[in-house]
């Protein structure tokens, strides 16, 4: 995210430095030496007078964990806003080494990646320098990285504190940085085996992100597993550690309950430790699921925590749990400009298997806490502490701003819908909109939406088309309709078409909100509300006009239809997620139409009754209660 800064009440603050995962650091006036590459230390650098208190904490990461002669080894930096200029200096036994490609990103915290090429095997020193600290610390090249041996899924040398945080928050940034709403990957592990974007790109020296290579992480997660496995992948890359408590589902009145917690230290056979990485999150995929991120904010054995709706909690890492079992994670935040709305961008996976970016709107995050099962919103990763070779998950009173953790928070707890999308709005807008500006980014978010539903309804077309005759069974219940696994889950959209409706009912309100909420946009001289809602209006029409999507109907021939036709569509779009229907009937393609003649696929009367029952559901936009 953009422009964003911790709040830290501290006249000092601390500098991590990681290298080989976790590497020691020393003051330069110490006069002692880094001794291991999977030590690590904290010094502290006193700030002068004029230093603001929301100064942050910076931390320095190096990648791949050693380096060999000769190889190409990056530093990553996260601080406050001075990272961008700092300068970064790294000598070795053969003198300064040149500085290569450099990235900087905007986000929480600010980071930047500088490139180096080691030189020959020995011991090697970097110098971090800011307008405000001064910082050193020695690493080793070796010729060959040596491994250690671990029966459990990877060996854990430190836990999360305020600095690992930091540095998972600046990582998954910059993962996913240059990537917009178009953007969509087959897989999860597409994301990490681009060398570029992913700066723990084979950290471990096993190859392990290499798209060629034999043994190579494989992620293929749904939206539930999407933020365990980045949380797994970024700590067995640092050795930090990481768990998952088993749950229950929950019923209305009762949000899922957590059982036992299965963590890092888990034995395998497996010698290979990305053939036992691969095991182990096959493992968190069978145990983990919609209602995990559910479960109740004040309980303190669970994977998440609920956090603050503010501009400095929102950091990328964070995770939505919406109240019907999709969840999302935070990626990135542009923000406002004088000609642009601010973006909250996230990233989400879904059951065929695609994971791609979504932005933050009522259309993607579905928030309400009446009659749901469990307790949504934004929440983090609880930190896991490991003393003595003991882990401990962070008490909700240890998750303060003072610690360096995104506090700890229930204002989300029992909060109705308006009043969490207008507090989500000021937080993403903090400035009064332009209202023109405003409705043509909303128009934008549903024309993505609909643009990624293209591609759902394709590939269900493509499976039925592999599959000549097979019928989908179609759950029986109302909330089996959502929430049921297998093909129906991988091919068929009611809740991706449920959250649709609610994206076409925002834009169509739009203008009606500058009349009711007035004060939240800045409305042109001499023009009232009213006569604001009415130029709205008729700007809205022609662009919904100008806007299309283009879809493949059953004999392969492509339709085009604007958005001003969708949503005059929009009631077939209760009854439109079924794949055993051809894709004319899943675009709403009224009966007799020509559009709809080339369709020659329909579900059986018997589905037909079950979704002319669950359509009320769709009319209310709501889920059904388990």
């Amino acid at each position: 995210m953009k422009g964003i800064k911790f709040l830290f009440w501290l006249r000092t603050f601390s500098i991590a430095v990681f290298f080989s995962g976790l590497m020691s650091c020393n003051n330069p006036s110490s006069g002692e030496k880094s001794k291991s590459n999977a030590e690590s230390a904290v010094a502290s650098v006193e700030e002068s007078d004029d230093v603001s208190d929301e100064q942050m904490v910076n931390a320095i990461l190096v990648s791949p964990e050693s380096p060999r002669p000769g190889e190409t080894f990056r530093v990553m930096v996260t601080g406050g806003k001075s990272i961008r200029k700092a300068k970064i200096e790294v000598t070795g036994p053969g003198g300064t080494l040149e500085g290569g490609k450099s990235r900087i990103g905007n986000g929480l915290p600010f980071w930047r990646i500088d490139e180096f090429k080691a030189g020959t095997e020995g011991e090697y020193h970097i110098e971090l320098k800011t307008d405000k600290a001064n910082l050193q610390l020695d690493f080793s090249v070796v010729e060959k990285p040596v491994q250690s041996a671990s029966q459990a899924v990877w060996k854990t040398r430190r836990g999360w504190d305020n600095k690992a945080e930091t540095l998972y928050s600046a990582w998954v940034n910059a993962l996913f940085y240059d990537a917009d709403e178009r953007a969509s990957w087959k897989a999860l592990h597409e994301v990490t085996q681009n060398k570029d974007q992913n700066f723990l790109y084979n950290h471990l020296s096993l190859g392990e992100d290499d798209s060629a290579g034999k043994i190579k992480v494989l992620m293929e997660p749904d939206c539930a597993d999407n933020p365990y496995y980045l949380r797994a992948y970024f700590a067995w890359k640092l050795g930090l550690p990481f768990g998952y408590h088993e749950s229950d589902r929950g019923a209305i009145g009762r949000a899922p309950g957590v059982g036992r917690w299965i963590t890092n230290e888990t034995p395998f056979s497996k010698s290979n430790p990305t053939q036992k990485f691969n095991s182990f999150l096959r493992m968190v995929a069978n145990g983990v699921h919609s209602g995990t991120a559910r479960a109740a904010m004040n309980n303190e054995n669970a994977d998440y925590y609920p956090i603050p709706l503010t501009h400095e909690g929102l950091r990328p890492g964070v995770v939505f749990a919406d109240p019907y079992g999709h969840t999302l994670i935070l990626v990135n935040q542009l923000p406002q400009t004088s000609d642009q709305p601010g973006v909250l961008l996230s990233v989400d996976a879904q059951p065929d298997g695609t994971v791609g970016i979504k932005r933050f709107w009522k259309g993607n995050f579905l928030f309400t806490t009446s009659d749901v099962i469990g307790e949504p919103g934004f929440k983090a990763f609880r930190p896991i502490s490991f003393n003595d070779g003991k882990f401990s998950l962070l008490k909700s009173t240890e998750l303060t701003a003072k610690s360096g953790h995104i506090p700890f928070s229930l204002q989300q707890k029992g909060m109705n819908s308006d009043d969490f999308y207008h507090t989500m709005e000021r937080v993403i807008n903090p400035k009064p909109l332009d209202p023109e500006m405003a409705l043509l980014d909303l128009i934008k978010a549903l024309h993505e939406q609909l643009t990624v539903r293209v591609t759902s309804v394709d590939n269900g077309e493509k499976y039925m088309k592999a599959h000549p005759g097979q019928v989908i069974p179609m759950p029986s219940r109302p909330a089996g309709v959502f929430q049921t696994g297998g093909i129906w889950e991988d091919f068929s959209t009611p809740n991706r078409d449920l959250r649709l409706l609610i994206a076409m009912d925002a834009v169509i309100d739009f203008p009606k909100k500058i009349v009711r909420s007035p004060d939240d946009f800045k409305l042109p001289m001499l023009q009232s509300p009213e006569k604001v809602k009415e130029n709205l209006e008729s700007i809205m029409q022609k662009k919904l006009s100008e806007l299309s999507i283009t879809y493949f109907r059953s004999n392969g021939s492509e339709q085009t239809l604007s958005i001003a036709e969708i949503l005059k569509r929009r009631e077939a779009f209760e009854i439109a997620y079924n794949p055993n229907d051809g894709a004319e009937i899943r675009w709403g393609a009224p009966e007799n139409s020509e559009e709809r003649s080339t369709c020659k696929r329909h579900v059986p009367a018997g589905q037909l009754k079950t979704m002319n029952d669950v359509r009320v559901w769709f009319q209310k936009r709501l889920h059904p209660p388990t």
